[in-house]
């Protein structure tokens, strides 16, 4: 899949239809984001649209700017009136699995000081139960990663600490780590997320749960909006 598929594009294009004018957008990272931010970008050419980006990543932040979309750190805006990213799994629910991209820890700030949230994806990444073909992703210290490695490994995970296409271990835009967790089966996300954020060391987890308001799920011919079914 690639940025030009057209599932994902009109998933994009629906997205960035949401924007209205003066908005505070937090800006999230990957694949399917950089496309929303294309688009925004666009709008900013074409309508004039006036708004403010608060990125969730050194990329997505340069990618903004190409795009002429002004910035904000999150802690100078009071509220972020709309936060749009991708996801990497979405449960019926609306749970989410997040972090291919190791931007997850600035994606969960950003998605928690936001007013409304909208996941942006391809049919493809809807799944009837979480991890079913994903990790979940842990952004970690890098200091004692091997024991920390070792603590989740406890908690039934099997895991790997992510790293460059040259071997090297990936930093995040915060100087952390990743470590990817597999589960045999993930059948209580609520649960499991205590458990994993219960051991020291790690920061945060990529199940992001009651974090997604709207869901955008792209077609070739349309996309469709789907409203967060009540609890």
């Amino acid at each position: 899949m690639t940025d030009l598929d057209p599932a994902k594009l009109r998933a994009a294009q629906a997205a960035a239809g949401l924007v209205t004018e003066g908005m505070i957008v937090g800006l999230g990272s990957g694949t399917t984001a950089s496309l929303v931010i294309r688009q925004l970008g666009e709008r900013v050419r074409r309508e004039g649209l006036t708004l403010v980006g608060v990125p969730t990543s050194e990329a997505t932040a340069d990618l903004a700017r190409v795009e002429l979309i002004p910035l904000k750190d999150l802690d100078d805006v009071d509220d972020v009136d709309m936060d749009i990213d991708g996801a990497d799994e979405v449960d019926p629910q609306f749970r989410l699995i997040k972090g291919r991209g190791g931007a997850l820890l600035r994606e969960k700030i950003v998605a928690t000081a936001s007013r409304r949230r909208v996941i942006v994806v391809a049919p493809g990444k809807r799944v009837d139960r979480l991890g079913r073909k994903y990790p979940v992703p842990l952004e970690v210290s890098p200091f004692g990663i091997r024991h920390t490695e070792r603590y989740l490994q406890a908690l039934g995970a099997t895991t790997s600490i992510r790293r460059e296409s040259d071997g090297s271990a990936m930093i995040t835009d915060g100087g952390h780590q990743i470590i990817d967790c597999r589960f045999a089966s993930i059948d209580d996300p609520e649960d499991l997320d205590r458990r994993l954020r219960s051991v020291v060391g790690v920061f945060e987890t990529g199940l992001f749960l009651g974090l997604c308001d709207l869901l955008v799920v792209g077609h070739e011919d349309q996309a469709e909006l789907i409203e967060r079914p009540p609890a």
